[in-house]
This record gives structure tokens, C-alpha cells and sequence, in this order.
């Protein structure tokens, strides 16, 4: 029970001599670093000092021995010396090792180095192999993470698309069917035969009865004209038909061989009178309307088309036209001009269509909505959904799926829109796939430049991991 203690001691005392030379080796270690040795010792067999490298792990290289603010050296890189510990080691290509070409931001901004070091927070830069093609803008996005993103692809090919161009108008009488009547002397209106608005005349229905000391004249100077010879007759004749005497009151004036006190003025065509001013027993001078008469049987629809929508339309197109007057009934016309200039308030073009109105079921003024299926087929090219174009004013991309989970931001040149599909007339070749789904990445699609950014990013840090 004695002897226990003692033997106790002397064991301890052993093991602390025993120990006693390690510790001292390594307080002379530390105590030559701390006199300005090298942090690291050449490996033996080591190469050629390529550069020497901070050693917090900032982005700053020396071809030179040097210290940092702190005082603490720069660590040498050998030739063929492995990355550090740190650094994440690439992935290795099953048939074999690949080139690195570069290394590239973990976090995507436009920086490259060309031999591994860190970014200010200490994140090692990401190598980019050969053929992987990241100098073009190129991501890289594991399937799994595909997944989660809800990016979705769909091929460029060439498609039949059409556009509903809708437009309201108003219902006008067509211009080629508008006449006036405006006698060519001057006279009284002695009886009307037409007296209302909105009458209906037939051609050559007579309007009224005028008389006139003019063709009363005109018809004396005939009668003696004709003893005088055929030729000086004719010429009288030719007066009254001048001032558009009908024949049928020629002829009498030839037969009977009597000037008329009055004169029975006929309609020129028929139609409707739209407006009458003519009053019995009232004096009107030449060229005075008296009447205006419009042809129904057809009618223009003159229609407003947005700006935007003014590229679709075209000459000989064919339209449908509702009004609210009479629901459920649709008319068939044609476009048949397309006017040169645009209101400037309403940023309009105007659009004559050509409607049949024999019913006279369409009356002038008439607000109508006008239907159009503009057909692009003849311009389209190639289409793609009209998600998958990334449009900032300025440029106009869309992300092409170059490989399995590779993607690469490629300008285009975008046309047409219409049946949610956008016509793309360069840029991009039939078969290709372009992303059309992954809208949460992108912030606006007024920016272009930041959507990019973040889909990167996406990409950069999956090759981290």
C-alpha cells in the first residue's frame, strides 16, 4: 500500500521526460518562424516558383517574395503544384482529364483569372474546362436544379399564326353613290314633287317644277333658229342641253313647236334624300344644291385601327361586322383602302371596308365593331412562344438549350406577335430549344442584362457544389 505513491511518481516523471524533446523541437519551430522564415518550406523535389499568392486568400499575386499590410509573407505557388485544400477540386471528365481554360467569379461577374485564387469573401474561383464554351455567356445547370428552377424548353419551328385585329367604326355612305342635285340656271320653284327627307327617288323621277326666263329664252331662240337653217337649230339645241335640259323636253320642243312656261327637273340617280333644301316657291341660282341623294344599297364602314395593328391589315381582307343595333347579326365586306395618313390624338389609322346593304338594314352613322383575322402566313419564318423572348427595347434575346442542362443567351431578331407566339426572323434556326419557362429568374424583362445575371448565377453556384 506504500510503495503505490511512489510508483505513481516515478511513472509520471517518465512520461514528462519523454515528452520533453517533441516540445522542445516545437517551440524552436515556432520561435525561427516568428524570426522571418517562410510559412511554407519548399516540398522536396518541388519545381520552379510560378508566383507568390496572399495568404488570407484575396485576389492579388506577386512574381516576387513580398508581405502583406500585416506583415505576414506571401505564399510561394511551385510549378505543378496541386490546388490548394481550399480550392473545390473539378470535377474529372470520365474519358479522361480535361483542359482547364480559365477560371471564372463564383458569383458571375465579368472576371477571369487564369490560375485558381478566391474573391474578396474568401470563395474560390469556379475552373471552366474546354468546351464549355462560358466565354459566350454559357451557364450550366444540373438536371436537379433544372427541376427545381421549372425551367421548361420548346423548339423553334415554322408555324401558320394569325392575328384578331378588332377595331369599332362608323357607318358611312359611300361617296362613288353621292349626288347632288344643283340645276345650272337660275329659277323658281313653282311645285315640289319631292318634299321630304328621307324620301326614296328612282332615277329620273321628277324633283319639281321650275320655271325659268332663262330656258323660256333658250327655247324661243331655237324655234327661230330652225327657219334659219339645220345648223343653227342644233346649236340651239346644244344650249338646252347644256344646262342639262332633259331630252324628253327636247323632243317635245321639237314635235310640238311650243317653248314651255315651266320646266319638270328630274332626279340623275336614284337613292335616298339625305338632305333637301329646295322649298316651294323659293328662287335658287346656278349651282345652288337643292338636294343631296346617296345610293344605300351599299354602304362604307370606315374603322379606327390602332397603330400597332395597322401592319396586319391589307387590301382585299376579308372582315365581319356586328352593331349593337341589331345583336346576333353579323355582315361579311372587304377592306378596300387602307388611308395614308393617322390621327395624331388618337394614334388611328383610318380603314374603309366595303359592305352590301341591300336590305338597308345599315344606315350612316351607325357605330360598328369591325372583326379581322389578320393571316401572317405568307411573312411568318420561324415562331416561338412569346415567353421565351427576353426584350428590353434595346435588345432582343432568347436562351438556346445547347446541351443538357447548357444554356446560352443568343440576340435575335423578333417579328410578328400573335396566337402567343412570337415570329423570329434571325438569330435562330429551325429545331433549336429555347427556354420559354423560368420567368422567377428574371426580375423584369425590361432588363435584359440583370436577367442574365441571375440565371448565371443560378449556374455558378451549382458548380460550386
Amino acid at each position: 500500500m506504500n510503495r503505490s505513491p511512489a510508483l505513481l511518481a516515478v511513472l509520471m516523471a517518465g512520461t514528462i521526460v519523454a515528452g520533453m524533446p517533441a516540445f522542445a523541437q516545437s517551440s524552436a519551430g515556432a520561435s525561427h518562424a516568428g524570426h522571418g522564415a517562410p510559412a511554407a518550406a519548399q516540398p522536396a523535389g518541388a519545381g520552379k516558383v510560378l508566383y507568390y499568392r496572399n495568404p488570407m486568400g484575396l485576389p492579388d499575386t506577386s512574381p516576387v517574395p513580398k508581405r502583406d499590410s500585416m506583415g505576414m509573407e506571401y505564399v510561394p505557388v511551385y510549378e505543378g503544384e496541386a490546388a490548394p485544400v481550399s480550392v473545390a477540386a473539378p470535377a474529372q471528365n470520365p474519358a479522361g482529364p480535361r483542359k482547364i481554360l480559365y477560371y471564372r467569379n463564383p458569383m458571375g461577374l465579368p472576371d477571369t483569372s487564369a490560375v485558381p485564387k478566391k474573391d474578396p469573401m474568401g470563395m474560390d474561383y469556379v475552373p471552366v474546362y474546354e468546351g464549355e464554351d462560358s466565354a459566350s455567356g454559357t451557364v450550366t445547370i444540373s438536371s436537379d436544379k433544372v427541376q427545381k428552377l421549372g425551367v421548361r424548353t420548346d423548339a423553334a419551328m415554322r408555324r401558320a399564326i394569325s392575328r384578331q385585329v378588332r377595331a369599332v367604326g362608323t357607318v358611312q355612305v359611300d361617296e362613288r353613290r353621292l349626288f347632288v342635285v344643283a340645276p345650272k340656271f337660275e329659277a323658281w320653284i313653282e311645285r315640289l314633287l319631292v318634299d321630304t327627307t328621307g324620301d326614296t327617288v328612282r332615277k329620273g323621277q321628277p324633283l319639281m317644277e321650275v320655271y325659268s326666263p332663262e330656258l323660256v329664252l333658250a327655247q324661243q331662240e331655237y324655234l327661230v333658229a330652225r327657219q334659219g337653217g339645220a345648223q343653227l337649230a342644233e346649236a340651239s339645241l346644244q344650249r338646252l342641253r347644256n344646262l342639262d335640259v332633259p331630252e324628253e323636253e327636247i323632243d317635245r320642243l321639237r314635235k310640238t313647236g311650243k317653248a314651255s312656261r315651266t320646266l319638270t327637273y328630274r332626279a340623275a340617280a336614284g337613292g335616298v334624300v339625305l338632305e333637301k333644301s329646295a322649298v316651294r316657291g323659293m328662287r335658287f341660282m346656278p349651282g345652288e344644291a337643292l338636294y343631296r341623294i346617296a345610293d344605300l344599297t351599299h354602304v362604307w364602314l370606315v374603322a379606327d385601327v390602332f397603330e400597332q395593328d395597322l401592319g396586319y391589315v391589307k387590301p382585299g381582307q376579308d372582315v365581319d361586322v356586328t352593331v349593337n343595333s341589331l345583336p346576333g347579326k353579323t355582315f361579311t365586306g372587304k377592306v378596300s383602302f387602307v388611308y395614308p395618313t393617322l390621327t395624331a390624338e388618337s394614334r388611328t389609322g383610318k380603314v374603309r371596308v366595303e359592305l352590301p346593304n341591300a336590305d338597308g338594314l345599315l344606315k350612316p352613322n351607325l357605330y360598328a365593331t369591325v372583326h379581322l383575322n389578320a393571316d401572317l402566313g405568307a411573312m411568318a419564318g420561324l415562331a416561338v412562344p412569346d415567353s421565351a423572348l427576353l426584350d428590353t427595347g434595346k435588345r432582343q434575346a432568347v436562351l438556346v438549350e445547347i446541351g443538357e442542362g447548357r444554356y446560352e443567351p443568343r440576340d435575335v431578331k423578333a417579328g410578328a406577335r400573335a396566337d402567343g407566339y412570337v415570329q423570329i426572323l434571325a438569330g435562330l434556326e429551325e429545331g433549336e430549344r429555347v427556354v420559354v419557362r423560368a420567368n422567377f429568374l428574371i426580375d423584369s424583362e425590361s432588363n435584359l442584362r440583370a436577367a442574365l445575371s441571375a440565371f448565371g448565377g443560378s449556374g455558378g453556384q451549382h458548380q460550386q457544389h
